[in-house]
């Protein structure tokens, strides 16, 4: 009996012994070493490489960027290393007033890291005093030198501005829209069922947005026109990831 007893119990602990094994190398298969760690690191940009930039650099980044998303060519980055090497300072390209739509990655689209750029979202892409505030901190502030206002392809807020949608909190959003709607000449069918109309729409909502920017704001005004900025409106095609730039 004392035999069998003792043979359990070395068989137990050759047992126990084994998973024990088998847990360190999962845990040495999960948990990558330093030298296993890949991703680029980019240099955080300095206020003095900011000021080198002008607005056309930035753009060229920008079409740049967006041939490699297109291309499913994005860059690897390590964003834990980015993280700590923007945690005291920023000093972005450019300011994106996006639409809120979770189909439109802006920094993927642009093939940007962290610290590169302000993103500033809203249904439908325009803008109100606390967006043109953000862009004045963006600009006049923190140096950046582009504002890209930046559509897209089958924008459900341009369709439920052409459709003059009636619910809650969106019907006043949608008012900041529909200016853009009541521009388009156009012939045929006006409503959201059209993709001809609504594409016009999209457009003329950019342009919308990028006259009220320079309306509203002298700040903005002012530095575009001293060219230490530029404004420019672009639409992404949710199709294919292309971003087209309007001017």
């Amino acid at each position: 009996m004392k035999n069998i007893t003792f043979l359990f119990a070395v068989v137990i602990l050759l047992f126990l012994n084994a998973c024990q094994q088998s847990d360190k190398s999962t845990e040495a298969a999960i948990e990558p070493t330093e030298n296993e760690i890949t991703g680029l690191v980019e240099k955080v940009l300095t206020a003095e490489e900011q000021a080198a930039l002008s607005p056309d650099d930035v753009i060229k980044v920008f079409k740049e960027g967006n041939e490699r998303f297109v291309n499913n060519d994005l860059t690897t980055r390590n964003h834990s290393a980015q993280v700590r090497k923007s945690t005291n300072a920023q000093y972005p390209k450019a300011i994106v007033l996006s639409c809120v739509d979770s189909r439109v990655p802006v920094e993927d689209v642009f093939d940007r890291g962290i610290g590169d750029i302000f993103v500033a979202r809203v249904a439908g892409n325009f803008v109100n005093e606390d967006i043109l505030g953000s862009m004045e901190f963006a600009c006049k502030v923190s140096g950046s030198k582009l504002i890209l206002v930046m559509g897209h392809e089958h924008c459900g807020a341009v369709k439920a501005a052409i459709d003059d949608v009636k619910l809650g909190n969106i019907t006043p959003m949608l008012e900041k829209i529909r200016p853009a709607v009541e521009v388009v000449s156009y012939d045929g069918e006006r409503n959201s069922k059209n993709e001809d109309f609504v594409h016009m729409v999209c457009e003329s909502n950019v342009k919308n947005t990028k006259e009220e920017i320079r309306m509203n704001s002298p700040i903005l005004k002012e530095m575009e026109d001293k060219g230490e900025i530029k404004i420019v409106g672009a639409v992404y095609d949710m199709d294919t990831g292309k971003v087209s730039f309007m001017e």
